[in-house]
């Protein structure tokens, strides 16, 4: 396995540089990254060429990606445009409020999408498999910004009209008052609902799929000839085959915490970094952008490696040299 482990490693290092190479050229196309010293028309001609100098903007844009991947392989990603402060400590506190909150997600999505699937694969007809249908086709033809919306106008600003209890429509915390975990857990759930309607009708419906024709399998019927019961048929034999497919779909939506929360961001002024890609992708901040996009694309890797690890502990047939 680690052999495995380090070749795959080795094998995903030209992926990278190619991502960075393709992500470069395209995030310059995003804007001019000193379009607001230009606002007005108040900088001279000499102090624009010395902004593109002290940025390594008045090179070409081959050699500049040539400057930027020595810095990152230095471990540099380099100085955002708008705040002057390094990439790293711009992006991973932002980083830090979207793994809460796809943490939120997660375990709600999952709380609730496998007691689901594992139902609605043993009583295929029943009710519940009938109802996890119908709430899927309606999970997926829902737009996840216009749920948002229409929570945030339910649940916080009518219930408050109307004199009910009511959650925060957007913000991580309390503006007013020191940040507690009650705060946290407060603005967490109207963020996290929209998301994870989605999730569960994926989930559910996928290991529900996955574990029917599991439990149509030989060794399954030779379990239970042999005298097991039905409880530890589906816990000790069934479910980790079933689950395979799964583990799959959980470990790569992980590393998409940018793409996912992009939108729901927005709408619930999470400051996370979805907000902070539009950000600073309005104001061509090109340094924080691909600081985001390599974040990313690491973790994608990261956890497609981490997929692999897992179907070889759920499936001991699996076996890679």
């Amino acid at each position: 396995m680690g052999t495995y482990v380090l070749g795959r490693t080795l094998r995903f290092i030209p992926l990278l540089l190619l991502i960075s190479l393709v992500g470069f050229f395209a995030v310059r196309l995003t804007g001019d990254p000193l379009a607001a010293y230009t606002v007005g028309g108040h900088l001279t001609p000499e102090n624009l060429a010395a902004l593109k100098a002290r940025f390594g903007l008045d090179k070409p844009l081959a050699v500049q990606y040539l400057y930027w991947l020595g810095a990152v392989l230095q471990g540099n990603l380099g100085n955002s445009f708008v705040t002057g402060q390094p990439v790293l400590k711009v992006i991973l506190p932002r980083l830090g409020n979207t793994a809460i909150l796809l943490a939120s997600i997660l375990t709600v999505t999952l709380a609730l999408s496998i007691p689901i699937g594992i139902y609605s694969a043993v009583r295929p007809r029943s009710f519940l498999a009938y109802a996890l249908d119908t709430f899927a086709f309606i999970a997926f033809a829902t737009p996840t910004f216009w749920l948002g919306i229409g929570l945030i106008l339910i649940f916080a600003i009518q219930f408050k009209a109307w004199g009910l209890p009511y959650l925060p429509p957007g913000g991580m915390y309390d503006s007013r008052g020191a940040p507690t975990l009650l705060s946290l857990l407060q603005h967490l759930v109207l963020p996290t609902i929209p998301l994870a309607v989605t999730g569960v009708a994926r989930y559910a419906r996928y290991l529900r799929a996955n574990l029917a024709e599991v439990l149509r399998e030989d060794y399954i019927r030779t379990a239970r000839a042999k005298g097991l019961s039905e409880r530890q048929v589906l816990w000790r034999h069934a479910l980790k085959n079933a689950a395979l497919p799964l583990v799959t779909l959980i470990m790569l939506d992980i590393p998409q915490v940018v793409s996912f929360a992009v939108i729901t961001e927005q709408v619930f002024s999470w400051p996370g970094a979805g907000q902070l890609l539009v950000q600073h992708a309005f104001r061509a901040d090109y340094p924080v952008l691909m600081g985001l996009l390599m974040i990313t694309a690491v973790l994608v890797v990261v956890f497609n490696l981490l997929a692999d690890v897992a179907y070889a502990f759920l499936n001991p047939k699996i076996r890679y040299g």
